[in-house]
């Protein structure tokens, strides 16, 4: 049987960017005469939850893919840019009250370290050991991180849409961003979108799937394959199907967020960056958009009250003035088991959730949504082989991002509060670190990531990642002997990396400024 009507329970983020990977993959069968439909039924009932509100640099990839303007994301998503995160507090701070120590903080940036082909990490691990040299990881091998710091864009007006001088992704206002990819699906790929809320999900006989929806209005609705996109309620995968979840909680302690917004200074610099300060019992998320931030502080309630966290969110604002607005947000961390399971494929908040940092949670569903259009099968008998990859591509997929979330905890030396203290316990004998990650340290403790330590294309966070999160948590690596034209060659490309920094200083204009010229004139008209 030909699959030709499906239908993607939810909207939201999640739901409009399958939504519009899946109307492009399909849209060459449509012309082609093949009557297949996609169908959002959108409840009118649910909020759209908007937590974080950044995006990841892979993000621009699949926003070009769809032919969405870039000056329009900004000019209807109060958008802004986003660098890099900037992890402040993470480590000891009683290191860093001592006399030349640099701010207790490193970034975490969106460009590859040491961009002119030499990777320099043994360098800076040599200097850093044997010198009086205190830069950071991240400033010693990327002109971004003075550009983040100096508030700068990272592109000019002038500059192709997508393309900048650094990578980038976008802080945004996660409701107005689904309206443009929820408009761009309508337009572009047809996309039919029904207002309604479901009621009960209709199995096939002879355990085949799912075979229908109940709403509210339109009653029975028939499809042949469904998208999950109804978050943390899992209508269809778990509730219907009984796809088992199944929790991490042991692994990532996070399970609460306390969230509010509050508005921007319009005369203020902008940073180009997430902003993620630790506190005693997990971290606070600062997200500034051109009129407004987005402020969260999330925890983990073995170790802080709600009392606690709104007092300590106070305290981080400077006011209780917003404590009226304050929404507290429960976090169930984990994932189903399986993740296609017959004719119904979850995604977003219905297939799992660890937390806001890192922005995995966008990050994930725009990788399956890409993954799963890509592999889109076009008959039910197509479904079991496609199903069966699916499922371990995103199996890899999530077990890695765990692994990369962990260590930002685990690897931290701060043992001022008992959270800090059992993340470093858990860290020293292992207990909640898988096999992999464990082995890669071992590795790592004597080299630098490089590209060889990792086996699956399916890792979404790499080598670069890891560079700056474990050097910028001062993770200890053996230094090696270099030879004098080793040191030679490896100090030109530091002098090729300042001068990169001078001369982007001067091109690049204040991250404020530039979202006011998008505003005023946009971006060159790109042709998609």
């Amino acid at each position: 049987m030909r699959i030709e009507h499906i239908a993607i329970v939810g909207g939201g983020t999640a739901g409009w960017l399958v939504a519009n990977h899946l109307g492009k993959a399909l849209l060459a069968r449509r012309e082609a005469g093949d009557p297949v439909s996609i169908t959002v039924i959108e409840s009118p009932d649910i909020p759209i939850i908007g937590v974080g509100e950044g995006t990841v640099p892979t993000l621009r990839e699949s926003l070009q893919g769809f032919g969405i303007d870039e000056s329009e994301l900004f000019r209807c998503c109060d958008a802004s840019f986003k660098q890099s995160i900037k992890f402040v507090n993470w480590r000891d701070k009683v290191a860093f009250s001592q006399p030349n120590m640099q701010e207790n903080a490193f970034h975490h940036l969106f460009d590859s370290p040491s961009p002119f082909g030499k990777d320099l990490s043994d360098y800076w691990l040599q200097l850093a050991a044997n010198t009086n040299m205190t830069r950071p990881y991240a400033e010693f091998v990327s002109p971004q991180y003075a550009s983040c710091e100096r508030n700068l864009a990272p592109k000019t007006v002038t500059s192709a849409q997508y393309k900048g001088a650094h990578g980038y992704a976008y802080h945004l206002d996660a409701a107005k961003f689904a309206r443009l990819l929820k408009d761009n699906a309508i337009n572009k790929y047809a996309v039919k979108c029904l207002s309604d809320t479901v009621v009960e999900v209709e199995l096939a006989p002879n355990e085949e799937g799912i075979c229908a929806l109940h709403t509210k209005q339109k009653g029975r609705l028939a499809f042949d394959f469904f998208v999950d996109c109804s978050g943390f309620a899992g209508l269809l995968m778990e509730k219907a199907l009984k796809v088992p979840f199944e929790s991490k909680a042991k692994a990532l302690r996070m399970n609460k967020a306390l969230v509010v917004q509050v508005p921007t200074d319009g005369q203020q610099p902008l940073p180009p960056y997430t902003l993620a300060t630790a506190h005693q019992a997990g971290w606070i998320w600062d997200i500034a958009l051109p009129e407004r931030r987005g402020i969260g502080l999330v925890y983990c309630d073995d170790y802080l009250s709600d009392e606690e966290a709104k007092t300590k969110l106070n305290h981080y604002l400077g006011t209780s003035d917003y404590q009226a607005n304050y929404r507290f947000l429960p976090m169930r961390v984990g994932h189903l088991q399986k993740f296609w399971h017959k004719n119904c494929v979850a995604l977003g908040l219905a297939q799992g959730f660890l937390e806001p940092l890192e922005a995995t949670s966008i990050l994930l569903t725009d990788f399956a949504a890409s993954f799963l259009a890509r592999k889109f099968p076009m008959t039910v008998d197509d479904m079991a082989p496609l199903q069966q990859r699916f499922n371990r591509v995103m199996d890899t997929a999530w077990q890695r991002v765990i692994d990369f979330i962990q260590l930002h905890y685990f690897l931290s030396d701060r043992q001022d509060s008992g959270f800090w203290r059992d993340n470093h316990a858990s860290w020293l004998d292992k207990r909640a670190l898988s096999d992999i990650v464990i082995e890669r340290l071992s590795l790592w403790q004597q080299f630098p990531p490089h590209p060889d330590d990792f086996f699956a294309q399916f890792e979404v966070f790499g080598v670069d990642n890891y560079l700056y999160l474990l050097y910028g948590m001062q993770f200890s690596t053996r230094n090696r002997i270099f030879t004098g034209s080793e040191c030679s060659d490896s100090e030109g490309h530091v002098q090729k990396i300042r001068h990169a920094t001078q001369f982007l200083q001067g091109k690049l204009p204040a991250h404020r400024t530039l979202i006011e010229q998008i505003k005023q004139s946009g971006f060159e008209k790109a042709s998609f």
